[in-house]
């Protein structure tokens, strides 16, 4: 029986090339990208020239070097089951706000289409996209993001002499935190006017870019902000609503070296200390869990800070 691939912990590139929907053998490498996990498979789409340079090698300079393929699109294979046309509808309709508020400049640009998925005989609604790849680093609402920090970002993106890190660090820090105000102020936009927020504290869901810009890359899990008592937690147990909040107010205090407004309604309600303490403690139960099903799909892949 050929399991589904919605519940494999990873996929390999004859898996993608099995399914119905995917031409076969078509001109395209498949590769799971690192930061697969619960809610979605993704597949790094590469040029085989590419992926062949980085095996055998390249000759730069009379040193053989091993360039890594870069992906020419992300391929996402949502993991969500959906009872019907109308719930993956629901589904479009809020990656759809979050692309509103956010695009051009702070999300990974993303074409999301609905297949019939082929599974014994029978076709179901299998929702997938096809990313904008972003080169860049992780950004951790959680970490520092002090100036040294950021500056330690900017060497891994490859200015490694100290000459080109003194020359440009302090005006890409400017531009990072100019390019944060406006990111920090469009989330918060969209909360106001739209009642949702994006998953930001996942790891690795956040890139900081070369040109200072903060994108965006993880739009599977998006929540409903409601200002009530409930801590409202996603499909899996987990109060990401309550955590995305914290993790804008972390951005907000680091990034813009700003003091909250505790009058803001956003954070008035979600940064209480009583509420923050709740939320820890669901947090806390929501990682026994994920540890507890290690053996279910993809389990331990999907990690928050807390």
């Amino acid at each position: 029986m050929k399991e589904d691939v919605r519940d494999k912990p990873s996929l390999e590139h004859e898996d993608v090339l099995r399914l119905n929907f995917i031409r076969s053998p078509g001109i395209f490498l498949y590769r799971q990208h690192y930061r697969a996990g619960l809610r979605s498979h993704i597949m790094e789409v590469l040029s085989p020239e590419d992926v062949a340079r980085e095996t055998a090698g390249v000759i730069i300079d009379g040193l053989k070097h091993f360039p890594r393929a870069r992906p020419l699109k992300m391929l996402r294979i949502f993991r969500t089951r959906f009872n019907s046309l109308r719930d993956a509808e629901e589904e479009l309709k809020r990656i759809k706000i979050v692309g509103k508020h956010l695009a051009p400049d702070y999300i990974a640009r993303s074409d999301e289409f609905l297949v019939h998925y082929a599974r014994h005989g029978k076709y179901e609604l299998l929702l997938c996209g096809l990313q904008e790849y972003v080169e860049g680093e992780v950004i951790d609402p959680w970490s520092h993001l002090d100036e040294n920090h950021l500056v330690s970002l900017l060497s891994f993106m490859g200015f490694a002499k100290d000459e080109d890190l003194e020359r440009i660090s302090n005006r890409w820090i400017r531009r990072i935190r100019e390019k944060a105000e406006h990111f920090i102020d469009r989330l918060k936009q969209m909360i106001a006017q739209s009642n949702h927020i994006p998953d930001l504290a996942g790891v690795g869901n956040l890139i900081l870019t070369r040109f200072g810009n903060i994108r965006l890359v993880d739009i599977n899990n998006i929540s409903r902000v409601s200002f009530n008592r409930t801590i409202p937690l996603d499909d899996r147990g987990y109060p990401v609503c309550d955590k995305s909040i914290e993790a804008l107010s972390l951005m907000e205090q680091k990034l813009l070296c700003r003091t909250l407004d505790r009058g803001d309604p956003i954070y008035n309600m979600f940064l209480d200390p009583e509420r923050m303490k709740d939320v820890k403690e669901v947090e806390k139960r929501f990682h026994i869990l994920v540890k507890e099903d290690r053996e279910g799909p993809g389990a331990g892949q999907y990690i928050h800070r807390y």
